[in-house]
């Protein structure tokens, strides 16, 4: 047991309170999809549990919850060792240096965040060592793709026109997966443009590679827009979780 968490048989208003919000979401998503006509193929929810305490990342998986997204890899790094006996799959989604990539490929499903050769190719390497250490399965990539005026900026991302020699690196690599295509739409304006590029680009990619066809897309403020442009898994934080807590 620790701090954050109530002694065994006592009432925890904390569980209580993601239960509700994660209900809440998870209205949000069925609503989307049955918008969408999208009933036969609905997106995989991943929680957005950076910043929030190993003792949330139980309780959701408690709730049912089987797909967590961390950003910083020493923070991830502990909460999967921590918990390591609840069958999560961990996915990283934030800006990754190539010098992490030994460190991610120990407890990673998938990183979302792929957007330039260099870390492509420690991944690839990284992989190789950890499959013959632990036969682990194929770690999943998704190319983030830049859907800003100025791509490239704060958010990371690749070119578009970078994305087809990215995603044959990626293919070509032994130990990984490419999965699909990632993106956060524009900070302050209309997602639908961004996710409808997301779409074409993702579309564009499946034709040369077939098994490529996941789309990450999509968090608290804009899922909706994003199961509608066919997003496959949404990352979604801060309307289950609530504001980050206060750091001590």
């Amino acid at each position: 047991m620790t701090e954050h968490e109530p002694a065994p048989g006592q009432h925890d208003p904390r569980l209580d309170q993601l239960r509700e919000r994660l209900a809440a979401v998870r209205q949000r998503i069925d609503t989307a999809v049955a918008a969408a006509g999208r009933q036969q193929q609905p997106p995989q929810l991943i929680v957005v549990t950076k910043f929030h305490p190993a003792d949330d990342v139980r309780r959701l998986a408690a709730l049912g919850i089987t797909d967590v997204g961390e950003n910083r890899d020493q923070e991830a790094a502990e909460k999967a060792a921590a918990l390591g006996g609840l069958q999560l799959r961990w996915h990283f989604i934030g800006q990754l240096q190539s010098n992490k990539a030994k460190s991610v490929v120990k407890y990673a499903h998938a990183v979302h965040s792929v957007d330039r050769p260099q870390l492509a190719g420690a991944l690839a390497k990284a992989m190789a060592a950890e499959q013959e250490r632990t036969g682990r399965a194929p770690l999943e990539c998704f190319i983030q793709v830049s859907l800003d005026d100025d791509a490239g900026a704060h958010r990371g991302g690749a070119l578009p026109a970078d994305v087809p020699a990215l995603a044959d690196q990626l293919a070509a690599a032994e130990g990984l997966r490419l999965a699909g295509v990632m993106a956060v739409a524009p900070f302050g304006a209309d997602p639908v443009p961004a996710f409808e590029k997301l779409a074409e680009l993702s579309a564009e990619l499946a034709a040369v590679h077939p098994g490529a066809t996941g789309i990450s897309a999509g968090m608290s403020q804009d899922l909706e827009q994003a199961v509608r442009f066919g997003a496959t898994h949404l990352r979604v934080g801060s309307d289950i979780l609530g504001p980050r807590p206060a750091l001590r």
